[in-house]
């Protein structure tokens, strides 16, 4: 008899923190936040697309979570029971809800209103903990089974699929991607909403609605996971940039009582949530992906109130008055009163002629499941010497079929030395050291690369469809617009004498502004240092808005 493997991270296999039972003595503090309801009929709790919906504990009786599917028709996914309780990630915020709820006739519910559940969380720490492991693991699950989400149909290399893919997958949304040239039985769906092939990819909610290559904006938008920022507000703190450093000044900021936003181009975790696997961020002995680690840290500046404004891109800072103004590439705009700059740094690109052609098309910057899933059972190109290329080498190595690694001198020096160790004793990664990319082949998408060995001057043309370019990146600064004083490579200098003539590593020459992680001049290129600064920096903000308020700006 065969033997099943099971996959022990599998939420759904989890189900002692997956779907806790509250103890008797939990359930008695829990009362204090919400009110009993006995009900006498069966009734919906909330139903998917509902905002600020109850938390709701089951007291007695049986509560059903069902998910819509985009081929209609309704999917019973689990039934909550006596001290078990229903909700996931979305109660952190005011983002849609994606699943109903349905109690059966004689159900007793505690419900505890949205406005509550933040006192509960906060209130209860141990609760708190159950509830929060729990609602990171059930979105976990979600993603992963791609239930409650949306559908995306189109062919799996289209360089628009994969950027919808890759920004469906970061915000952990989930989603089900069909190929209608594998997959048949999708085809009466186009038919019947009346999407003709040229029209690919597209987007289809569970109502039916179809958005036909929407820019990554307008789908957060139409999902209801962006959050943009309120009217007529004053943040105390605006992170600008959601990677490691941004997300740590959120959850500091939040935690201490600042009202903090956080605008982000695409998708928490910055480069960092594109790493397959971090294994030396201290506390995850056996590692932990870059999205898993921004995903956690998403929650935890939510569960303190943090506002998180997806998609929502800064062009400008106007510098000129205070509180301080960030143009948004809606031309919506807000203020704060004090800034962090978290907006790191942007891939580098080869000096390849067509380059730009394959971008989307074969060229990519991250190895992620997404990535590994496209190349599989394939021979790959990966350029670069540091970290992140040598995470992707090891990480493709599983699934594809050859990874060839060219630099263009050696293995960098600052890459970390289980990485090295790792790459040089794999019998499926081969190292071509002092070798250069020099052409490009394919005629809408990459099938094949020419290098040439510096060494000798031999050239090598391989077949190849996926080509992964992990060469360092340059600071994404050109929003601030003049209002910084910058360093020769375009980092933000930091260092200057804040307001009231304390000193700290990440102020900038503008009285209140910081600069954290990547994209601060001399700062040391790691995950942990990032999180570092991004969380120390908050005392400094908390220094300059006490003695701010109603004194004249330099």
């Amino acid at each position: 008899m065969p033997l099943t493997t099971i996959d022990p991270t599998d939420p759904w296999l989890r189900e002692a923190q997956t779907f806790p039972q509250l103890s008797e003595e939990m359930l008695l503090r829990a009362y204090h936040y919400g009110s009993v309801q006995q009900l006498a009929e069966e009734q919906y709790l909330f139903e998917r697309g509902e905002r600020d919906v109850d938390f709701c504990i089951v007291l007695e009786g049986e509560v059903e979570i069902f998910a819509d599917t985009i081929r209609g028709g309704r999917t019973l996914m689990f039934a909550y029971r006596k001290g078990q309780f229903t909700g996931e990630q979305n109660l952190f915020t005011r983002r849609e809800i994606l699943f109903s709820a349905f109690a059966k006739a004689g159900s007793r519910i505690l419900r505890v209103p949205h406005n509550m559940f933040h006192k509960l969380i906060s209130g209860e720490s141990d609760i708190g903990e159950i509830i929060v492991r729990a609602f990171i693991l059930r979105r976990a699950g979600f993603v992963r089974h791609s239930q409650g989400g949306v559908g995306l149909i189109g062919n799996r290399h289209d360089a628009d699929l994969l950027r919808l893919q890759s920004f469906l997958s970061r915000n952990l949304y989930p989603i089900e991607v069909v190929d209608p040239s594998t997959d048949s039985t999708i085809m009466e769906l186009l038919r019947r909403l009346g999407v003709t092939f040229d029209e690919l990819p597209v987007v289809i909610t569970q109502d039916d609605i179809v958005f036909r290559n929407p820019s990554n904006s307008e789908l957060a938008d139409a999902l209801g996971f962006s959050e943009p920022p309120k009217a007529g507000i004053i943040y105390d703190l605006a992170v600008v940039g959601a990677g490691p450093a941004g997300l740590a000044a959120a959850v500091y900021g939040a935690s201490e009582a600042l009202n903090t936003i956080v605008l982000e181009t695409l998708a928490p975790g910055g480069q960092a949530g594109t790493s397959s696997k971090i294994e030396n961020y201290l506390g995850f002995p056996t590692g932990i992906s870059g999205q898993a680690l921004a995903g956690r840290a998403h929650i935890q500046a939510q569960k303190f109130g943090a506002r998180l404004s997806v998609s929502r891109q800064v062009i400008a800072l106007d510098c000129s008055a205070y509180p301080y103004r960030l143009v948004l590439d809606d031309k919506t705009s807000l203020e704060a009163r004090a800034v962090v700059v978290a907006t790191g740094a942007r891939y580098r690109k080869l000096d390849v002629l067509n380059y730009d052609k394959f971008e989307g098309h074969g060229i990519f910057y991250a190895a992620t499941a997404i990535e590994s899933q496209v190349c599989a059972d394939e021979e790959i190109v990966i350029v670069g010497g540091g970290n992140s290329a040598g995470q992707a080498a090891v990480f493709l190595s599983r699934t594809v079929k050859h990874v060839h690694m060219l630099m263009r001198s050696g293995i960098a020096a600052s890459m970390s030395d289980y990485l090295a160790q790792r790459i040089e004793s794999s019998s499926r990664i081969t190292l071509h050291q002092q070798s250069e990319i020099v052409a490009l082949h394919g005629e809408k998408t990459l099938e094949g690369v020419t290098w040439v060995d510096k060494k000798d001057g031999v050239s090598r043309e391989l077949a190849v469809t996926s080509l992964f370019v992990m060469i360092g990146a340059a600071p994404n600064t050109d929003w601030l617009n003049g209002c910084l004083d910058l360093d020769r490579h375009g980092f933000v200098n930091t260092g200057a004498t804040t307001y009231g003539s304390t000193l700290t590593p990440y102020s900038t020459s503008k009285d209140g502004v910081y600069a954290v992680g990547d994209v601060r001049s001399g700062s040391v290129k790691r995950v942990a240092s990032a999180v570092g600064e991004g969380s120390v920096v908050v005392s400094a903000v908390h220094q300059f808005l006490e003695g701010a308020a109603g004194r004249s700006l330099k």
